[in-house]
């Protein structure tokens, strides 16, 4: 059954969106909006343990990431199961976000700045890239995926984007309320925040949101580079 969703959060690898937008999501679902999760990778790479073999770790990152969401109150978790580190800006990977965003017709979708000037993760920039272009043009245009009409999916067009991340950023959302429902989320992603090198993982993330809200008239907020698309 296909969901139609408020919002839809696209995430290279399971626990980068309860680094980057749990709090801000956890708010969504308590006001009443519909969150879906897309999880582009299996994350089989993400240790540092080399006595895990990367199908059990693919696993493992699966069950925390339902588990984080089921936290947040995220209606649907959709994992594509791509290989960590492998994903390319191929017609295939662009095809598949189309094929998501007209299925569940979100009005805003949340992803990672793919234009971080420094050390980021190839995955992120990727997959930010690639979910910018499906959401313009080809979510939007009748003739980018004829076949995708003959399915019975239609253009869509979506309203906002948020990116985490980012270096420019221009919006930032209050978590306050949220912020132990963000760090519950991201308590259960236990074989990630063990590799952390921060000895308290809660505090080291409060003075975080503390700091992205200090001009701001709330205590803890997430930080994001927001554009509405009016074209």
């Amino acid at each position: 059954m296909i969901t139609a969703a408020d919002i839809m959060v696209v995430t290279p690898h399971p626990d980068d969106a309860e680094y980057g937008v749990a709090g801000t999501v956890a708010r969504w679902t308590r006001e009443g909006k519909c969150v879906i999760y897309v999880v582009c990778t299996n994350g089989d790479k993400g240790t540092n343990n080399p006595s895990v073999k990367p199908e059990e770790l693919a696993e493992i990152r699966k069950q925390e990431q339902m588990a984080a969401a089921d936290i947040l109150g995220v209606r649907e978790v959709i994992f594509l199961g791509l290989p960590d580190q492998g994903l390319e800006d191929t017609p295939q990977f662009r095809k598949q976000i189309v094929r998501l965003i007209r299925q569940h017709r979100p009005a805003i979708i949340v992803t990672a700045d793919p234009y971080r000037r420094y050390v980021w993760h190839r995955d992120h920039r990727i997959t930010g890239q690639v979910v910018l272009d499906a959401v313009f043009p080809y979510a939007r245009d009748h003739l980018a995926y004829p076949d995708l009409i003959e399915e019975g999916l239609q253009p869509h067009k979506v309203r906002e984007m948020l990116f985490w991340a980012t270096e420019d950023i221009n919006y930032r959302s209050d978590i306050t309320d949220t912020f132990d429902l963000k760090i519950a989320a991201l308590r259960c992603h236990k074989s990630q925040v063990r590799q952390l090198d921060v000895s308290n993982p809660e505090e080291w993330l409060r003075k975080r949101c503390k700091d992205i809200a200090k001009d701001e008239n709330f205590e803890l907020g997430e930080a994001f580079h927001r554009i509405e698309i009016t074209w």
